[in-house]
């Protein structure tokens, strides 16, 4: 009695101390990079919590037609369906990494059926049937397993934060692609129209030449000019059904016409948007989010290489009973139980190579979690700088659009009174064509800020 409760304390000790050792972890943990920010993201700008970013995007996108477009593209776009499968594969993979952590059961069922006949006189037979439960466990002593565990965990939170930055791009994709479409139709709308009114032109000319009130020259430009602006109609449909294309890829479908709406020609944004605190942005970006991840996986690796350099400890049990005769196999009970102890002694410097290779991948990391921390920044100033220049952009292109269109009607009725000559009409309707289109591009540019804004801040994920 005393020996086997001398055996049971033994024992227990022996657990305790094995505990105790696998509760140790060496190496370094984790500690974010120190990133000195801006004191502001409005370039000097009082400091406001608030942020674009916080907003849906269905707050941000009102255009119904668009918004139906994002929800297409975010259930059948292709990008975003491969971003989802590669968040299972990893959540599978992390499941892995974590039972490694706890002792695996097997069953082993085994039947063998031989007979022997060495020399030819001696038969024999040598018939074996097995039924063991094997259960094996290693000693997580100086936390390896745990190392691997955060790896695979941070690799699937990068996959998950990949799948938001897909989400954040695909929106603000789809987003301008619409506005270029919109934005297409519209230049198409004003060169018809200008081209209307080049015929109008080139008949007046005709009429002139025909009654020798102008020289052959003028009729000839006048046809010239009517052909030139014709030519950028079949430029501008190529255009819209290459776009139209793009849209159709985007929301995971064959080409085909896209619906849309008409830009309004007035231009109609606040005069401030709020762009929240500097730290908003590492919080919001999925990419920074995506590349700390990817840091703290390297960092785990880290560790792993580090530990791999200890001995490993394995604990092997296996109960049941064996036989050589199948009816006896109940009766002949059979229990083992072992130590493996693995110490690297020699190994021509492989884990100590494999040590520092894990470091340098790190220090990759860090760079790579600095740099996205820095574009981040970049895309945010251009874009609060782009979005608080276009209204006055917008301005100077109205005014020049509106100048342009009175400085043709009075040069149209200078030219028909022969006052001016053909080429002064012409350099009015060349100036009036340009101060259009440049004004729907400043439209086109006014939408695209907000997008871009939206994006650099990191909404449109949630």
């Amino acid at each position: 009695m005393t020996r086997r409760l001398n055996r049971i304390r033994t024992l227990s000790c022996l657990a305790a101390a094995l505990l105790m050792l696998a509760s140790c972890k060496i190496g370094h943990h984790y500690v974010r990079p120190d990133v000195a920010m801006p004191a502001t993201l409005a370039g000097g700008a009082g400091a406001d919590s608030a942020s674009l970013a916080d907003r849906s995007w269905n707050e941000i996108y009102t255009d119904t037609i668009l918004q139906t477009l994002i929800h297409k593209s975010l259930a059948y776009n292709k990008d975003m369906l491969i971003a989802a499968a590669r968040v299972k594969e990893l959540a599978a993979r992390k499941r892995i990494d974590y039972a490694a952590l706890f002792p695996s059961l097997g069953l082993r069922v085994y039947g063998e059926k031989e007979r022997d006949n060495y020399g030819g006189d001696n038969p024999s037979d040598d018939n074996e049937f097995d039924l063991k439960a094997n259960i094996s466990w290693e000693l997580d002593l100086w936390g390896k397993l745990r190392w691997a565990r955060d790896a695979s965990m941070a690799e699937f939170m990068a996959s998950v934060e990949n799948q938001r930055a897909v989400q954040m791009s695909l929106i603000a994709e789809v987003a301008q692609a619409y506005y270029e479409l919109v934005a297409l139709d519209n230049e198409l709308d004003i060169v018809r129209q200008t081209l209307t009114a080049r015929r109008e032109s080139e008949h007046l000319a005709k009429i002139r030449y025909e009654g020798g009130l102008t020289s052959e020259v003028t009729y000839r430009q006048a046809q010239v000019e009517l052909s030139r602006t014709a030519t950028l109609v079949p430029d501008l449909e190529r255009q819209i059904t290459a776009k139209e294309n793009e849209l159709a890829f985007l929301t995971g479908d064959y080409p085909h016409r896209i619906v849309r709406s008409e830009m309004p020609q007035e231009l109609s944004l606040p005069d401030t948007l709020p762009v929240g605190l500097p730290s908003q942005l590492l919080e919001r970006r999925p990419d920074v989010r995506e590349a700390e991840q990817r840091l703290i996986a390297a960092n785990a690796a880290v560790g792993v290489a580090y530990t791999n350099m200890f001995p490993n400890i394995t604990l092997t049990a296996s109960l049941g009973a064996e036989s050589e005769e199948l009816k006896d196999l109940l009766s002949s009970p059979y229990h083992l139980l072992s130590v493996n102890l693995l110490q690297p002694v020699f190994a021509m410097g492989k884990n100590l190579a494999r040590h520092k290779a894990a470091k340098a991948a790190c220090e990759q990391a860090a760079y790579a979690y600095e740099k996205a921390v820095l574009a981040a920044f970049r895309d945010a100033y251009d874009a609060i700088s782009s979005f608080n220049k276009v209204k006055e952009i917008y301005k100077t292109r109205y005014n020049l659009e509106s100048s342009s269109k009175t400085t043709l009607s009075l040069a149209f009725v200078q030219y028909v009174n022969g006052t001016i000559g053909y080429m002064d009409l012409l350099d009015a309707q060349r100036t009036y064509l340009d101060a259009q289109i440049s004004l729907n591009n400043a439209l086109l540019e006014s939408r695209l800020a907000t997008v871009n804004l939206y994006k650099a801040l990191g909404g449109g994920w949630k």
